[in-house]
């Protein structure tokens, strides 16, 4: 929920919805809603999170992002 006057909370997420429909929901259609949980979980776990470069994090790969992130930080 955006606060009031302040459109910019929800941009991240209406962006991630916009961009799941347009790959995946409007170019199938479902039997059960749980055939739609299965797909749409691993389109994001799969596709999203894995495959699909994002520009917010230098146009790289997150799993990519996350591996760097770990090895610069200290060890414990």
């Amino acid at each position: 929920m955006s606060r009031k006057g302040n459109c910019y909370d929800t941009a991240p997420m209406e962006a991630f919805w916009g961009t799941l429909k347009n790959e995946l929901v409007h170019h199938r259609r479902y039997e059960t809603r749980a055939q739609a949980r299965r797909e749409i979980s691993k389109y994001i776990e799969i596709v999203y999170n894995r495959q699909r470069p994002h520009s917010r994090l230098g146009n790289r790969l997150p799993a990519a992002f996350v591996q760097q992130w770990v090895r610069q930080q200290p060890a414990a």
